[in-house]
């Protein structure tokens, strides 16, 4: 069964010699993983559709046996360059994608937190981040998850409900902080 999407790359990784499995959060069915067979080859029709933090229409092939699906086929909308440009602007991205990853179940249909990550993706190809924009994007993560208006700060509210926040978060806060005093 063929599954059309639109979908943000958060991670990739090898497979095999000409494969990587890719994950996603999708608007329409959360986070997902994908196999992208050949994607390695040179003459791959995957070659240069995966990269971090595009944004993409997806065409997919659902596993009815496991939560690995075949990806079809990638066209991207949205390869979001300037991200890449600056090492805060990817470190923040890193950070978004790390906290989705952590608060949210695999194939769990919420397409509020896929629209929050590409709002995020669109601020840091725009912008540089700051203290205010993490804020931002942890209190939205908090208000979808039902955490909202928790004490003392929607980010503990989501390491406590989710059990942890994401290791990279203190170096973030540390290396925005600098940036504001200087």
């Amino acid at each position: 069964m063929n599954t059309a999407a639109r979908g943000i790359l958060l991670r990739k990784r090898k497979l095999s010699d000409t494969s990587l499995i890719v994950s996603w959060c999708t608007d329409s069915l959360g986070l997902i993983q994908t196999v992208a067979h050949g994607a390695r080859r040179p003459k791959s029709p995957f070659r240069g559709q995966l990269d971090l933090f595009f944004e993409a229409e997806l065409s997919i092939a659902k596993s009815r046996r496991s939560n690995l699906h075949t990806l079809r086929e990638v066209v991207v909308i949205n390869p979001f360059p300037e991200i890449r440009t600056d090492h805060r602007r990817t470190q923040a991205a890193a950070y978004f994608v790390e906290l989705i990853e952590v608060c949210t179940e695999s194939e769990h249909h919420e397409p509020q937190i896929f629209r929050l990550l590409e709002r995020a993706f669109g601020y840091l190809d725009q912008h540089d981040p700051d203290l205010r924009a993490i804020a931002y994007f942890e209190t939205e993560l908090a208000r979808i998850t039902g955490v909202q208006g928790a004490k003392p700060s929607p980010a503990i509210a989501l390491g406590h409900l989710f059990g942890r926040l994401p290791s990279s978060r203190p170096a973030l806060l540390k290396s925005l902080a600098r940036d504001k005093d200087e």
